[in-house]
């Protein structure tokens, strides 16, 4: 950008629209490219000139714009872009970690994050306590005096249960606790947490952020003083920067957020209220339907939806595998965000230990509503639904 504009204040002046399609790509730095080069290299000379950069192991300019767009998205001072969203995750946790600590999870966070902290962190004599987050009470009954972070995600992937965010940040803040959570299903134009006093927004940019189910990435956006801490902290430490090629694709997938992300919005708003009405469906979760539990909660923190839903269909497992394979648009996989529709299945085979300690009921099954036209995906629902016994 030129001079005049890049003196205004980015999250100000600028539109989300415009953030995504154009802050911080600096045309005249780059010779007018419209789309800025990739920096494909490991290492910056600078013999003539301190440009800032050393090694793309701890910063790279394809990077850096990246990071500029989505800290202004978020409403951060700064954000740092990760090789994947369990690097970025790990290295938030591992900021705020000691021996010895303590941390509160909820308990519908992340099943790799679960684990890392369940079962990893242990190892090193970090505990974890995984609570429901239904109510404020219940992470103040959580909290030690070891207590160094809590961890949310809202809403969380299968089950899009979402968290009071301003109490806990305050709740937080009253016990010197540090706040995460993970954001990743409401995308920065949705949901912006730290407005309201959490201390660190994690998305993996392997979903809607990308896009195009072609880049692993993670973000972490927060404070510019704890995320330059990252920069030579935990992110260098544990080689887990992203590098500059996916860096330009993240950039790619930025441009068409907001489009695409109304679209995913349209779309899978009308299949969840498609499925609500169907005879053959148990339950609907999906946290813009009225019937949600907590609906006024999530009206108070997010400014849209998006098109990751579940489902509990009427039938037994097997019922329910043969259901899946009838659906001509929804290809099985276990990811989202994409362009593409997809199918997941976090409550077959699941154990009655799993299932009490998730949340996640017998049967669920989770549907990524991607781009194609929603009318198109409903039919496909609908036959393979009205064949279960």
């Amino acid at each position: 950008m030129n001079d005049s504009n890049q003196s205004r204040p980015e999250h100000l002046t600028w539109t989300k629209e415009d953030i995504c399609a154009h802050l911080g790509d600096d045309y005249d730095s780059f010779m007018g490219a419209i789309v800025p080069p990739i920096f494909q290299n490991s290492l910056f000379t600078r013999k003539t000139k301190d440009h800032g950069y050393v090694y793309t192991r701890i910063g790279n300019p394809t990077t850096d714009i990246a990071e500029r767009k989505i800290a202004a998205l978020e409403e951060g001072e700064a954000a740092k872009c990760f090789s994947s969203g369990m690097g970025a995750i790990s290295s938030a946790i591992m900021y705020w970690m000691s021996q010895g600590a303590h941390v509160v999870c909820v308990r519908s966070a992340y099943g790799p994050t679960r684990e890392f902290l369940g079962t990893y962190l242990k190892r090193f004599g970090v505990e974890t306590t995984f609570v429901t987050g239904d109510s404020i009470a219940e992470f103040e009954e959580a909290i030690r005096p070891n207590t160094k972070l809590i961890f949310l995600e809202s809403p969380s992937s299968h089950l899009f249960y979402m968290q009071d965010l301003e109490a806990v940040a305050k709740l937080a803040k009253s016990h010197g606790i540090g706040t995460v959570i993970d954001s990743t299903w409401a995308t920065p134009l949705y949901q912006n947490p730290l407005r309201y006093g959490i201390d660190m927004v994690v998305h993996s940019a392997s979903k809607y952020l990308g896009g195009h189910s072609d880049i692993i990435g993670g973000v972490l956006i927060g404070s510019r003083e704890k995320m330059e801490q990252m920069t030579h902290g935990e992110r260098a430490l544990f080689g887990s920067n992203m590098d500059p090629h996916q860096a330009w694709l993240l950039l790619r997938g930025l441009r068409t957020l907001p489009i695409r992300m109304k679209q995913h919005q349209e779309s899978g708003m009308q299949v969840a209220e498609f499925l609500e009405n169907h005879p053959k469906v148990e339950t609907v979760y999906y946290p813009g339907l009225a019937s949600h539990p907590q609906y006024e909660l999530g009206r108070n923190y997010l400014s849209g939806y998006t098109g990751l839903l579940s489902f509990v269909p009427k039938g037994s497992e097997q019922a329910i595998s043969e259901m899946i394979r009838r659906l001509r648009y929804f290809e099985l996989g276990p990811s989202w965000g994409g362009f593409e529709s997809l199918i997941n299945t976090p409550g077959l085979g699941i154990s009655e230990e799993a299932s009490q300690a998730t949340g996640i009921p017998h049967g669920l099954v989770r549907i990524s509503i991607g781009l194609e036209r929603a009318d198109s995906l409903i039919e496909d629902l609908d036959q393979a639904l009205n064949s279960l016994a």
